[in-house]
């Protein structure tokens, strides 16, 4: 399968960019519910995935940010999706994989995810697209939110298409 790259120029980036993240995510899906990260108290839900370590592959990064943050071990099956976003000086550079759960662990959350109340969830996909697709209300209120409701928006739609084909 060919990886799809997209490329996504919020309204703030600038003209150039100095600083690179790159991070994998991974979509799980079991008996029809997708595994997705919820941050309680921030209100957020995202697939789960962070940032890629030093001399690690994005595969390793994708299973180990998986299992940190929902406690599931999984294989990967697919990289199906690399997006390239473009906001203030930053380049984030996301890789979706499609993952297989075979295994069960304990969570190992950051300070941050503690605080944001990250718990995991199983939900229908399509309600998920539903909750992502209003990335624009966050326009004028919260744009990190926007951008990452955006970006998941973007990825789970490419992945459903896939499912279609």
């Amino acid at each position: 399968m060919i990886v799809k790259t997209i490329e996504i120029h919020g309204a703030n980036a600038h003209k150039t960019f100095s600083k690179t993240r790159v991070g994998c995510r991974g979509i799980v899906i079991k008996d029809s519910r997708m595994l997705i990260s919820h941050e309680v108290n921030a209100d957020y839900f995202l697939i789960p995935g962070g940032g890629l370590e030093e001399n690690e592959t994005l595969e390793e990064c994708c299973v180990r940010e998986v299992c940190e943050e929902t406690g599931y071990i999984v294989k990967i099956i697919c990289h199906f999706l690399t997006m390239n976003e473009y906001y203030e000086e930053y380049k984030y550079v996301s890789h979706y994989f499609t993952c297989d759960i075979i295994g069960k662990s304990e969570q190992n959350l950051t300070a941050n995810e503690r605080k944001r109340g990250l718990i995991p969830e199983w939900i229908d996909p399509n309600k998920m697209l539903e909750i992502y697709s209003k990335h624009n209300d966050f326009a004028t209120t919260n744009e990190e939110k926007r951008g990452a409701y955006l970006r998941e928006y973007t990825a789970l739609t490419n992945y459903l298409e896939i499912l279609k084909s």
